[in-house]
């Protein structure tokens, strides 16, 4: 992100950036307008709020929730390893300074220095850095097109069990939809057995083993049907930590998101929230509940999901007409990002020198070796490239895939 703003004439499609164009302004001075146009609103939206979240916003979000799970299991969710969505109550419901800032809290949560955390091989290089912040150890569980190896993961657990380290795990960390970097998406029945096998290793561990459910790029679904939260799974209500944002999906300068969170893991975490902030921005709670209830955010996200559509067709006509046909990639259906895979003899990290070959064409990409985690029992992978079709423009899009494709063929 640095670069990208640091550097105009560079073009990145590695920067998590979304749509600038795409961004609701004329909405959200309207919105504000209507809040700050009276002293009734205006006042209580100006003061501090609770920990927790505005009520109301809680509320609202308890029922999106509960309306996206009930037509994504609609007819018959039992056939997909799932149980009828019911209500979600609010109570359960956390606000944050956007998702990123609930994966810190459950980190702190759940986590003491030298513990384990399971992830995605790969998985948000982001959430590598909160887990190395904490003093975690990681292991990577293989991921495939749609979800975790389940085999592999249960192999990590017996391993674990084994040399009597399962104790020291404490929760299983997933980017469920159109997952960053890969845009995978982690089927129903996959989040289902999951949770199975970590209910199975309780006993082992000692203590509950949670999955942690990043539903960050849930809602900027393009193509193909929605899946169900795992919060409806059997044993989610106890065992599932959902993450969700209204960032990516309204306003990413909008920094608000959700946690539903079990207890006793949402009284700790609450309370670690509250000595970090004493609450969210309440003007920005305010403005999402706004956009919530008058329907600005439907009528925003069905635009914005139009744009991504768009603007992925424009990055992968550009893929296949300049990307040598041995790099193997996959049509998104949702979220910003396009997993591209070199044969192995090329090395794409930082200090390779493909990767500094595209910084002299003025193009930036994320190196997929920082998204796999320091695990001792695999050798990173260096041959991949997250690319984003986010933040740039469509010139820059195709201009940015043909000086890639061009350092490729080098």
């Amino acid at each position: 992100m640095s670069l990208t703003l640091a550097h105009p004439k560079l073009i990145s499609l590695a920067a998590g950036f979304t749509d600038n164009a795409s961004l609701p302004v004329d909405e959200a001075r309207a919105l504000l307008d209507e809040i700050l146009s009276a002293t009734r609103t205006g006042q209580p939206a100006l003061q501090y709020g609770s920990t927790a979240g505005d009520p109301l916003l809680r509320e609202l979000t308890a029922k999106r929730l509960t309306e996206l799970d009930a037509q994504a299991t609609s007819p018959a969710p039992e056939a997909a390893g799932g149980t009828p969505a019911t209500t979600l109550s609010s109570d359960r419901l956390l606000i944050t300074h956007g998702s990123q800032q609930l994966l810190y809290l459950l980190t702190e949560t759940l986590c003491d220095p030298g513990d384990i955390v399971l992830v995605e091989d790969p998985t948000y290089f982001v959430y590598l850095g909160i887990a190395q912040s904490h003093g975690l150890r990681c292991r990577g569980v293989r991921l495939l097109p749609d979800g975790v190896d389940l085999a592999h993961l249960e192999q990590v657990l017996e391993e674990l069990r084994r040399s009597g380290d399962l104790p020291r795990v404490k929760l299983l960390y997933l980017v469920t939809y159109y997952q960053n970097p890969t845009g995978y998406t982690t089927s129903h029945a996959k989040k289902a057995a999951a949770l199975k096998l970590l209910r199975r290793y309780e006993k082992f561990a000692g203590h509950p083993l949670y999955l942690l459910e990043d539903a960050a790029y849930r809602e900027l679904r393009f193509a193909g049907d929605d899946v169900p939260s795992a919060l409806i799974a059997p044993g989610g209500v106890e065992r599932v930590l959902y993450a969700g944002t209204f960032s990516k999906p309204f306003a990413t300068g909008v920094r608000v998101g959700f946690g539903v969170l079990p207890e006793p893991v949402l009284t700790t975490a609450t309370r670690i929230k509250g000595n970090h902030d004493f609450g969210t921005a309440n003007l920005l709670q305010q403005l999402l509940t706004r956009a919530l209830a008058t329907g600005a955010y439907e009528r925003h996200l069905a635009e914005l999901q139009r744009r991504y559509a768009h603007k992925a067709r424009v990055m992968t006509d550009a893929v296949r007409a300049h990307f040598p046909s041995d790099v193997e990639w996959r049509e998104p259906e949702g979220g910003l990002y396009v997993w591209a895979r070199a044969p192995k003899r090329l090395r794409t990290g930082p200090k390779s020198r493909f990767f500094q070959t595209a910084l002299r064409r003025n193009v930036l990409y994320v190196p997929g070796a920082l998204c796999y985690a320091d695990d001792s029992a695999r050798r990173k992978p260096d041959h991949e490239m997250r690319l984003s079709y986010g933040g740039a423009n469509e010139r820059d899009l195709t201009e940015g895939i043909r000086r890639l494709g061009r350092a490729l063929a080098v």
